[in-house]
């Protein structure tokens, strides 16, 4: 078996493997994360045979956990967005905050948003209200497009059920409920300073909303008749009522016991379990469209299955390095390491510099997500994070991560641009600039929390 150093060195060559083989040669992360699984275990010392126990174990033990309700998450999205209930969930938020504060309605419309919808996706659909209502407002478009875009972000890297935060906290063992009730917690500095920040940036960047962008995707078909005949609570209900069902049965479950051990008890555990609040969501979002959109059973659920797919190989693959990562004595050895530099509180920082140095380097939070915590998770014990909410603020150190910072590999950040009329350089200031504050208060948020939690 492999020394401790040199554990240390595999380690490192893995991580530039997976930044090289994904950033520069533009390979998968799916294939990528299984060649660095096989490669670290084999120079590792493991036996072949070990090797590739710990590689199925990994993928099959993760998906176990997440696969449904990644499935189940993103089918909900497509549904809410395809129907145009993104679109009546913004609008009700705006009359709830109101016109003169409309530019927070935008950032707090994209939380909600956010949170079954993808929010690349998200922003695609609710930008031409974002321009709308800077133009009603005689303000800069870019104070709308950064306040939205960084609504967007915080839930996603966040608040299940995104796939990313259900796949780290399947990942490091952390309960979804409080990580959707600390994750929610988590986003409102993150929405206080991203807003600050977009007004701020607003008065030195003017953006004219009344420029409408010449290319983009077509608006999904019939949204604006769905949007007129969808009540809020139907366009709310997929999504707050499976998120409310996992944080009750969390508080059900805890060691005070506050429902009981009877029935009612057994009942909120089964219907919040995550696989089945999910599953009801899925259940709800057919209602809301029953007999409008036959096709939502078949196209707009496959349409979501098709996105759940990649997300859910990336993640067992993540899983099946992080088991191949446990089974090798790198966290002993680490323990032995870490514990006479008594690191304590600010061991919730590395997680947060690895995720960072991914995303910068990857451009996708969701793989830098699920890459990061099939790193940490078999170091929670030598950093002191395995009990009680370690895990869950591991999870969400490593969402803070993620979002630092969206640049020019990132997808999102061309999404963002384009469709707010941005330049490049205008780009790098906003979506840039806000990604960077939006990390950076995640993680002074969450290293503020562990002081008291942990």
């Amino acid at each position: 078996m492999t020394s401790g150093p040199l554990l240390i060195l595999l380690l490192i060559l893995a991580i530039l493997f997976i930044i090289v083989g994904t950033a520069r040669v533009k390979m998968h992360p799916f294939i990528v994360l299984l060649i660095t699984a096989y490669g670290l275990g084999l120079l590792a010392g493991l036996s072949p045979e070990a090797v590739i126990q710990a590689i199925t174990e990994g993928f099959g033990g993760t998906l176990r956990y997440i696969g449904i309700v990644i499935a189940a998450g993103t089918i909900i999205g497509a549904i809410l967005e395809r129907s145009g209930a993104a679109r009546v969930m913004a609008e009700t938020v705006i009359r709830w905050v109101g016109r003169a504060s409309s530019a927070l309605a935008m950032s707090l419309t994209g939380a909600v948003v956010s949170i079954p919808v993808f929010c690349d996706s998200g922003y695609v659909v609710l930008s031409p209200l974002s321009r709308s209502l800077a133009a009603q407002s005689k303000q800069s478009l870019a104070v709308y497009a950064v306040a939205l875009s960084m609504g967007l972000y915080a839930t996603h890297v966040f608040v299940p059920p995104t796939p990313g935060p259900i796949a780290a906290a399947g990942e490091l063992g952390a309960d979804i409920g409080t990580v959707i009730i600390l994750g929610l917690i988590t986003t409102i500095p993150v929405i206080a300073a991203t807003y600050l920040f977009a007004r701020y940036m607003g008065r030195r960047i003017y953006i004219d909303p009344a420029h409408e962008p010449e290319e983009g995707p077509p608006p999904e078909a019939g949204e604006a008749a769905e949007t007129e005949r969808l009540a809020p609570w139907k366009a709310f209900a997929p999504i707050t009522v499976p998120v409310l069902l996992i944080a009750v049965q969390s508080i059900a479950a805890l060691p005070a016991r506050p429902f009981g051990e009877g029935a009612v008890f057994t009942l909120l555990r089964f219907l919040g379990n995550p696989n089945t609040a999910l599953l009801l969501g899925v259940f709800i979002a057919f209602a809301v469209v029953w007999n409008k959109r036959p096709a939502v059973y078949g196209e707009w659920v496959g349409a979501g299955l098709k996105e759940a797919g990649t997300i859910i190989l990336i993640t067992g693959a993540g899983g099946a390095l992080g088991r191949v990562l446990q089974t090798t004595p790198l966290g002993d050895y680490l323990g032995e390491t870490l514990a006479p530099l008594g690191l304590g509180a600010f061991s919730i920082l590395l997680p947060f510099f690895i995720a960072a140095t991914l995303k910068t380097a990857l451009g996708s939070s969701t793989v830098a997500i699920i890459t990061t915590a099939s790193i940490i998770a078999p170091l929670l014990d030598a950093m002191g994070l395995a009990a009680g909410v370690g895990p869950v603020l591991t999870t969400l150190a490593i969402g803070a991560g993620s979002m630092t910072v969206s640049h020019a590999n990132d997808s999102y950040f061309w999404v963002v641009s384009q469709f707010s009329d941005m330049t490049v350089s205008q780009a790098y200031l906003l979506q840039t600039g806000g990604s960077a504050v939006a990390g950076v208060t995640g993680i002074v948020a969450v290293f503020l929390m562990s002081l008291f939690l942990l």
